[in-house]
């Protein structure tokens, strides 16, 4: 081989070892975050239709990052907070406001339509990145569940978040009769403070993917079967929607809208549910039930066709109720693995509280307090979807099924977040930039010795059993009238 040839080779394979060392090479923490705000946000058509003053120095699309920047912050004054959020912003080109004060105005009169506008985002990207964990036994599960957050005791605070009949109900009433001996001397020496501020969130949670849908939020004595109806009217859900709750999501009016909308649900009953079985018609394990309440057959409603069934999940024996009365479409198993799964919306309860730090709000007025609960989620949700493609992204090049949504770590993802978010202008080393480390934002793997529950849990005398769903057979007069609707129905 001559000189030249070798001097050809050796200079070919010099630019092929560049060329590959170029492409290991990480890209700056800047060009990552633009990367994954490109993702979620190529374009400002999701705005357009905004009514912005004209004299308004933004565009929303710079106050949504701001706004995230700032939730995502590790800084527990809000105005510290701000500052590295402005910085941040500035760093990626999209800083929106500079002064903290015209920032929160913003947020306070713009978080409704922002966000409103901003679920539908969230879940096209939901459906384009979550794969087959999207759907479980073909339906696309939503828990739905409450919790509640602390908010600053000021004047504008207690006088929008505050119950105003707190302490005069019947609830209170009647807890105020057992107290007795004992209890009653000692609570008459330390009197209860005022009924602290709170901030009431329902929220719809993605089972499969473990990613929140759409929140609604209210004052403490919100109701939130009203707020799921709220977001039944007002939302848009897939096909083939289940929808899953505890016990405190029972009643005809939210059965019947989630019904009269096309979908079906999955709940758990106790006493607080009473049902309607046919004449000979005995129930035991599992089998067809109505929910038909007096006032809604007097007024001539149509009567609810349920299943009712009994599961075993731990060591408690559960009835749970659902309007999908094939055993083929949804099974006893399968109705067991979900309502496991459906804890989940716990779980990230818990991480709102804990690992955000929102178990306390910091805003003093209450229009604030609701905005920072607004993008403190939307900023927990956003975060989590980031850490869910870069998951799935590296799952589905490897062809198998390698962890899952069940393994993401909403600490880890954070903590990553953060991380890069300091160091914007660097490079990291390899292993180190945004996307490797929101891929291995995964929960531990090793085996515990011992159990996470806590050791002693005082006993809460107020706390009833659940029990069993209270059921009776239909009366003759009933029983007519199920009748002649029925023959009303198929005549027509």
């Amino acid at each position: 081989m001559s000189a030249r040839k070798r001097t050809e080779q050796r200079s070919a394979r010099r630019r092929r070892n560049q060329a590959r060392l170029r492409c290991s090479r990480p890209m700056a923490n800047t060009q990552s975050f633009i990367r994954l705000q490109q993702w979620l946000l190529p374009n400002h058509a999701s705005f357009s239709t905004l009514p912005l003053h004209g004299n308004a120095s933004w565009v929303p699309v710079n106050l949504i990052w701001l706004a995230l920047c700032w939730s995502w912050s590790e800084s527990r004054n809000v105005t510290d907070a701000f500052e590295q959020a402005v910085y941040q912003c500035r760093q990626l080109g999209r800083a929106a406001l500079s002064t903290y004060q015209g920032f929160m105005n913003a947020l306070a009169t713009w978080t409704d339509p922002l966000i409103t506008a901003l679920w539908p985002v969230l879940q096209q990207r939901m459906r384009e990145s979550g794969g087959r964990d999207y759907y479980m036994y073909g339906w696309v599960p939503i828990a739905f569940d409450g919790s509640r957050s602390s908010a600053p005791r000021t004047r504008a605070n207690e006088t929008a978040l505050c119950a105003a009949n707190y302490g005069r109900g019947k609830t209170a009433k009647y807890r105020k009769k057992k107290t007795k001996g004992l209890r009653r001397r000692r609570n008459e020496r330390q009197k209860p403070q005022p009924q602290e501020p709170q901030v009431w969130i329902t929220m719809l949670w993605h089972i499969g993917l473990r990613l929140p849908w759409m929140w609604r939020l209210g004052p403490s004595n919100s109701s939130e079967r009203a707020h799921v109806l709220e977001m039944l009217e007002t939302g848009d859900f897939p096909r083939n929607t289940l929808f899953c709750g505890d016990a405190g999501f029972v009643g005809y009016p939210l059965w019947s809208q989630i019904l009269d909308r096309g979908f079906h649900f999955l709940v758990r009953v106790g006493a607080n549910v009473s049902l309607l079985t046919e004449a000979g018609c005995h129930l035991t394990d599992e089998g067809h039930v109505l929910s038909w309440p007096e006032d809604v057959r007097r007024s001539g409603g149509p009567p609810l066709r349920l299943r009712l069934m009994q599961v075993q999940i731990g060591r408690t024996q559960m009835w749970m109720l659902t309007s999908v009365l094939s055993s083929s479409r949804l099974s006893a198993s399968q109705v067991i693995r979900l309502y496991k799964l459906r804890w989940g919306i716990e779980v990230e309860f818990r991480g709102l509280k804990q690992t955000l730090n929102r178990g306390k709000l910091r805003c003093r007025n209450h229009r604030r307090v609701l905005a920072e609960m607004n993008w403190s989620l939307m900023a927990m949700a956003v975060a989590e979807l980031f850490a869910l493609q870069a998951q799935l992204a590296v799952r589905r090049g490897r062809g198998g099924r390698r962890g899952g949504p069940h393994k993401r770590s909403l600490a880890n993802t954070i903590r990553a977040l953060r991380r890069c978010l300091l160091r914007l202008e660097a490079v990291p080393v390899a292993g180190c930039d945004v996307h490797t480390q929101l891929r291995l934002a995964v929960t531990d793997n090793y085996q515990r010795k011992s159990s996470k529950a806590a050791r002693y849990r005082p006993p809460n005398p107020d706390k009833k059993p659940l029990g069993m769903p209270n059921l009776r057979t239909l009366t003759a007069d009933e029983h007519t009238q199920l009748s002649e609707r029925r023959q009303q129905k198929s005549a027509a």
